[in-house]
């Protein structure tokens, strides 16, 4: 490791951004070095301005890579090596507003019930039950399950604690997985080719979210539906269901762990009652065509 990256990496902590993006971030600025195949501190603004071109205009990569390479970069020159170059304050993603693909309840239970090895259907069963990311339900340790007060505590994105309510219907299922691996740690170890207990005995760490997702892919192929959906669609479909189901978006944030109210109020336009609004006065008005 270079002391240029190592610095950029201490700033980073010292900051408290969070190992994954302090990956990303690094990753960003390696990425330029390559392009040019020079140290990042011997480039020029105007290689700057056209590499951030080459990316927006010959890539055309998507908004969210577009988005971590400019924060990686911009936190590189402007912290690391403290430059004030105006090509950092005028790079901006382009806009975009999509809405994420949402599975009703009855394809959710669709593609669970097809899930075939038990630590990735229960996993996935219990991430769409409590709401969670992907990488909160992989980790989730056998400690943070209070059956007392049947709430679950999750360690989320950012370092950012939450408790989120465990339903009452998941907890059987989540005990009875539990009795076939008895994990002093994991709520769901990862399986190896050699067999749960070789990887219990081996501290063979939870279940990787590379395989979850690929076990979840395989379901909905599985499934025959048709829509893009992810693991992350699992979260997507438990915020609708609550607002369908009249609870408050503001509990609704608490529970998805938003910092803020507009991160969740994307859900508002997904829902039944929604639709429903446009729809129904839609057909009065175009029945007789």
């Amino acid at each position: 490791m270079t002391p240029l990256r190592q610095r950029m990496i201490e700033d980073l902590q010292l900051r408290g951004y969070a190992d994954r993006t302090i990956e990303a971030y690094v990753r960003s600025v390696a990425q330029l070095a390559q392009f040019y195949h020079a140290a990042p501190d011997q480039l020029t603004e105007e290689q700057l301005r056209a590499y951030l071109l080459q990316l927006t205009t010959v890539q055309q990569v998507a908004r969210g890579t577009q988005t971590i390479a400019l924060c990686g970069i911009k936190f590189f020159y402007k912290e690391t090596l403290g430059r004030e170059w105006t090509v950092l304050d005028v790079a901006r993603p382009k806009g975009e507003k999509k809405l994420p693909v949402v599975l009703s309840r009855e394809e959710v239970w669709r593609i669970l019930d097809v899930v075939r090895i038990a630590v990735y259907r229960v996993c996935l069963t219990t991430i769409y039950a409590c709401g969670l990311r992907l990488l909160e339900g992989a980790r989730l340790q056998v400690a943070d399950v209070d059956s007392a007060r049947m709430v679950v505590h999750v360690h989320g994105k950012g370092k950012q604690d939450r408790y989120v309510p465990l339903p009452a219907p998941i907890l059987p299922g989540l005990r009875a997985y539990w009795r076939t691996h008895r994990s002093p740690q994991w709520l769901f170890p990862a399986p190896t080719r050699r067999g749960l207990r070789h990887s219990l005995a081996h501290n063979g760490g939870p279940v990787t979210d590379s395989s979850l997702q690929s076990a979840f892919h395989r379901a909905v192929l599985k499934s025959g539906l048709v829509k893009r959906a992810h693991v992350h669609t699992l979260r997507h479909s438990y915020a609708t269901h609550l607002l369908e189901a009249g609870v408050n978006l503001r509990i609704i944030q608490d529970a998805l762990g938003h910092r803020s109210a507009r991160t969740t109020q994307i859900y508002t336009h997904l829902t039944c009652e929604i639709r429903a609004a446009l729809t129904d006065p839609l057909n009065q008005l175009m029945q007789d065509l």
